[in-house]
């Protein structure tokens, strides 16, 4: 199920506005160039704006994501035509043969359920080529990001073209480790409206996702840094062996 934020159709139109700033994508842009990748599968690809940042620098790009109105964002995004947009999570994906899978921002967080989690991270492996990279992030869980997600701190009113001011802050609802819920609440000045939006991310230590990574027949090469946020996320490296 997709978080309110990229599934309803007024929230997911207006969410390239309200998170402006993409240079998290900066370094999935690099390791593609570093891998070499002809071909990427982005899962979670919401809005699009990775998967289009890749189909512009002539990247064949699969983007996957089981929010249709983010797809739809997506689709109406100038060079929409260049990338092949699913429907779906991992578990829909058709037969694919990429040379790089990746999950930005919250998308690994996201997914909260074990078996979901098996079948995300068995999906991935199975749509890679031989030798083919895996590359995610998630947040460490001993900087306990959590405790700056209130009003106080994210507070802002961002004026949107065509549809006005939108006032919007994030509250922690429940943390029950290792899960971490939380609500955006969004108010639309032109009409009052009063939209909220509930998620909750799981906090992965990085020896449980190596041993998830491994369980699944990838070989962890590397864990980095972001480096637009040193010490906060774990960014994992996984490949698929040349005989697998």
């Amino acid at each position: 199920m997709a978080d309110e934020c990229f599934g309803h159709p007024r929230l997911a139109a207006i969410h390239d506005w309200l998170d402006p700033d993409r240079s998290d994508l900066d370094a999935y842009v690099r390791m593609a160039q570093e891998f070499g990748a002809r071909r990427v599968l982005d899962i979670g690809c919401g809005t699009g704006v990775f998967a289009l940042l890749l189909a512009g620098r002539g990247i064949d790009v699969v983007g996957a994501d089981p929010a249709e109105a983010s797809i739809a964002v997506a689709e109406g995004k100038p060079g929409s035509e260049r990338v092949r947009w699913i429907r779906g999570d991992a578990a829909a994906l058709p037969p694919l043969r990429v040379d790089l899978v990746t999950m930005t921002a919250n998308v690994a967080q996201a997914i909260v359920d074990p078996e979901t989690w098996d079948v995300t991270l068995r999906r991935a492996l199975r749509s890679l080529r031989p030798g083919g990279h895996l590359v995610f992030e998630t947040r460490n869980p001993a900087r306990r990001a959590w405790q700056e997600w209130n009003r106080e701190d994210s507070y802002r009113v961002t004026e949107i073209p065509g549809v006005g001011p939108v006032e919007s802050w994030v509250e922690v609802t429940d943390v029950n480790r290792p899960l971490v819920t939380f609500r955006w609440t969004y108010v639309f000045a032109a009409d009052g409206q009063v939209a909220a939006s509930e998620s909750t991310l799981r906090f992965r230590e990085r020896d449980e996702v190596e041993s998830d990574l491994l369980a699944q027949g990838y070989v962890v090469d590397e864990v980095r840094e972001a480096p637009d946020r040193p010490g906060r996320e774990f960014v994992f490296l996984a490949r698929r062996p040349e005989a697998g």
